[in-house]
């Protein structure tokens, strides 16, 4: 056990804590207990897997079965054996042969939590979570109340806390992941930094960039308090990471590279994905010469290219139709072995339909066909915008129909548009009126911008009278969409 772990359980062991209801004791139970505590531990020790289940249902216990204490006092006696008794503690529930306690529940929790067993900790701590909601918002979790108490009798590792913030995290419950956070601050205790950038991504995504900034400032900056002799909590790359994801989603491109800044104020070296974010935040305000020296700086600083930074690079150079210099990233990461995505043959595509390259576009679909991807709706717009302005646009129907049919994609509102508005201009009435009937089988209505085509096209043919009902109907639609 490391130096930290230690401390953090004298610590911990050694605070008082308000009581709030009554936990199981051990030494106080009677003989009759202890026979149905030894009996049931020696069936799970001793007897076949397959035939210990039925002895243990056949024991002489009340007609409510074993009492949480007992399982909990089972459970302790086993503990050396996780899995058999994360199997027990189930079965107890499956065959209803205990009303369990929040006690018993965080007995098995310290049981798993103490030996690793994350993925079934974390389940029971959900569970136990929903089983018993917290009824007074004034105190700390329940939960985290009971595991506190019943910390030493089940010489249990601080680990189970972690688990406990991660569950409540994957509850989408912020508030009582901070509260706990804080508290174990209080205590000169604080989770791995895992827990605690799944904690400031969060409150990020719930409350904005700005908190979950601020989060990060309390956990890793504020107030340290350690131990003597404790380790202390260090940002790493994915710290920044989360943070810098949370500035860029809301458009803060200053504040992503103030926090740039500070990686290196921190001696911290940035990651792959570090030096991605920097560069699609750079390349979403239009700096893609800057976004590329820093895919440069990435190569110099030895930090070894992946497939998110290799498409990063690549979206900046289409976006801002400079697609020889994607197809020159692209040969790059060919020949780096780094496999292509789906969205690196998409962001390729974009980039030709950008500069109405239509040809080279349509290879690149076909090799995305080849490698079993799907198409996606906004790349689909791009190739029948270019199929239209090059007068394609019979092309571009086949093409929507095939790709709808091969790759289960929606087409967008948009592309409707834009394929409706070249029909008319090309006075193609009869299959315009085609594709707004299967536009509105998709759940489009007619807009501004369909009404506009029909009414252009009808006039163009000489039909003001098809023209004229539809500009009434489309002044009409508009009012009862405005009232």
């Amino acid at each position: 056990m490391s130096l930290f772990s230690v401390l953090a359980k004298r610590i911990l062991l050694s605070t008082p804590y308000p009581n709030r209801h009554s936990y199981f004791a051990f030494s106080s139970s009677p003989h009759s207990d202890q026979s149905i505590v030894s009996a049931a531990v020696s069936i799970l020790k001793h007897r076949r897997s397959k035939s210990r289940w039925n002895h243990l249902r056949s024991l002489p216990t009340p007609a409510a079965g074993f009492t949480p204490s007992q399982i909990s006092q089972i459970v302790l006696q086993i503990r050396n054996k996780p899995h058999l008794a994360h199997t027990f503690f189930l079965f107890t529930i499956r065959y209803s042969l205990c009303s369990h306690s929040l006690a018993s529940y965080a007995t098995i929790i310290h049981v798993l939590s103490r030996s690793r067993l994350k993925s079934e900790a974390l389940t029971l701590i959900k569970s136990a979570i929903r089983k018993f909601p917290d009824t007074n918002s004034s105190n700390s979790p329940l939960v985290f109340e009971t595991l506190v108490k019943t910390y030493r009798a089940c010489d249990s590792a601080p680990f189970v806390f972690d688990l406990l913030i991660s569950a409540y995290l994957e509850s989408k419950r912020v508030d009582e992941s901070i509260e706990i956070l804080r508290i174990l601050k209080s205590r000169n205790l604080s989770p791995n930094v895992a827990t605690c950038n799944s904690l400031v991504e969060l409150v990020s995504k719930a409350q904005g960039c700005f908190a979950g900034y601020d989060m990060y400032k309390e956990i890793f900056r504020c107030g340290d308090g350690n131990v003597k002799g404790a380790k202390p909590l260090v940002p790493n790359a994915d710290t920044f990471n989360v943070v810098m994801v949370g500035f860029y989603r809301e458009g803060m491109v200053d504040k992503v590279e103030e926090v740039w800044r500070e990686i290196a104020e921190m001696n911290c070296e940035p990651n792959a994905y570090s030096y991605s974010i920097l560069m699609a935040a750079l390349s979403a305000e239009g700096r893609v010469d800057d976004a590329m020296r820093i895919s440069e700086e990435m190569g110099e600083k030895g930090v070894k290219r992946d497939v998110v930074s290799y498409n990063t690079a690549i979206a900046a150079l289409c976006g801002a139709g400079e697609v020889a210099r994607a197809e020159e990233v692209f040969r790059e990461m060919v020949m780096s072995g780094v496999e292509s995505t789906c969205a690196t043959l998409e962001h390729l595509i974009i980039g030709y339909c950008k500069i109405e390259d239509l040809d080279s576009a349509l290879l690149l679909y076909k090799d995305l066909c080849r490698k079993g991807f799907r198409l996606e709706a906004a790349t689909m717009d791009a190739l029948v915008r270019v199929f239209c302005s090059k007068g394609r646009v019979f092309e571009a129907v086949e093409f929507v129909r095939g790709a709808v049919k091969k790759h289960d994609v929606v087409p967008r509102e948009k592309t409707y548009e834009t394929l409706i508005n070249s029909l008319c201009e090309e006075g193609k009435m009869e299959e315009a009126l085609k594709l707004q009937v299967e536009m509105v089988g998709k759940g489009y209505q007619a807009n501004l911008e369909i009404y506009s085509a029909f009414i252009n096209g009808f006039m163009k043919q000489g039909n003001e009278e098809m023209a004229e009902r539809l500009r009434k109907e489309m002044v009409t639609t508009q009012m009862t969409h405005d009232s």
